[in-house]
């Protein structure tokens, strides 16, 4: 069994996935005096059982590694898989603080397309692999190099994200887009490799500036786009596609189970009518399930 689930975190982002090997992947933090301890508690309890635990930190922004001193602290985080930067802050948070202190130290490796590591994406005898493949950032490209001269500069960071996708053989596929804008995505659409995918978290928390582009959609082709909780004037809704909003739905956890992903909401009144009703029972706030797509739709 594997798990991903996707905190509502305001307007930040943090996923967890409880593998089904012998791995536990945290993407992201966004932590405050408010939610730590619930969220830290339910970390502990998630990743108890599991040999190797890493942090990917898909670009150096506050609401993408807020808190993560707290975090940190708590459960020390040991693999720290970063995009090799040198961004500064007008403002040096401690949450930035412990962020450059993990991204420098030897706790670090720098991830990029097409990187390989143990149990990230290799598996031996000892365990097997996460199912984690990095797709982006190319560091040769000229629009990253552009974008992290940028994010080095203190200027903007959202365009050295990296794009990170998970897949179970024979089952659901997730993809993470950090807060790649709209534009950027257009320049690299033919430099990145783009295969269909089950569950796409919406760039930039699901805003207007992160709009994924048709070109990545036709590849991606998503049973399911999750949109983050950015206010809901700042949001593009993907007509067309099947969506779940995180101001809606609350906490998703999403329980891979085979060729199926079962969904559920922290929010027990929400409902999905696209979702098929499977009577699962697994978590709270079962809301219903996709059978997974192995051809193209569009």
């Amino acid at each position: 069994m594997s798990v991903v689930k996707s905190f509502a975190v305001g307007a930040g982002d943090m996923c967890y996935i409880r593998h089904g090997s012998d791995n536990f992947t945290i993407i992201d933090c966004d932590l405050s005096d408010e939610n730590a301890d619930r969220i830290i508690d339910e970390l502990r309890r998630a990743s108890a059982d599991k040999g190797v635990s890493r942090f990917i930190s898909t670009h150096p922004d506050e609401d993408h590694f807020g808190g993560i001193h707290l975090l940190d602290d708590a459960m020390p985080i040991l693999n720290f898989y970063v995009v090799k930067n040198q961004a500064i802050k007008d403002v040096e948070t401690e949450s930035f603080t412990r962020y450059c202190q993990l991204r420098d130290s030897e706790k670090a490796f720098h991830i990029y397309k097409g990187c390989s590591r143990k149990w990230m994406n290799d598996k031996d005898d000892e365990r097997g692999s996460a199912g984690i493949n990095v797709l982006w950032p190319d560091l040769s490209n000229a629009y990253f190099k552009e974008a992290m001269a940028s994010c080095n500069a203190g200027e903007s960071y959202n365009n050295v994200s990296a794009v990170i996708r998970y897949s179970i053989k024979d089952g659901p596929s997730f993809l993470w887009l950090g807060d790649l804008e709209t534009e950027f995505m257009e320049s690299i659409s033919d430099s990145i490799n783009l295969p269909k995918t089950t569950v796409v978290f919406a760039a930039h928390h699901g805003r207007n500036s992160g709009k994924i582009p048709n070109s990545w959609l036709e590849k991606l082709d998503p049973q399911i786009i999750v949109i983050g909780e950015a206010p809901s004037r700042h949001l593009n809704y993907y007509t067309g596609y099947k969506t779940i909003t995180q101001n809606m739905a609350g906490d998703i956890t999403m329980h891979c189970e085979g060729n199926k992903v079962h969904f559920y909401s922290s929010n027990l009144n929400y409902w999905h009518k696209g979702l098929k009703d499977e009577g699962q029972a697994e978590f709270d706030g079962y809301v219903g399930s996709i059978t997974v797509e192995t051809e193209f739709t569009l």
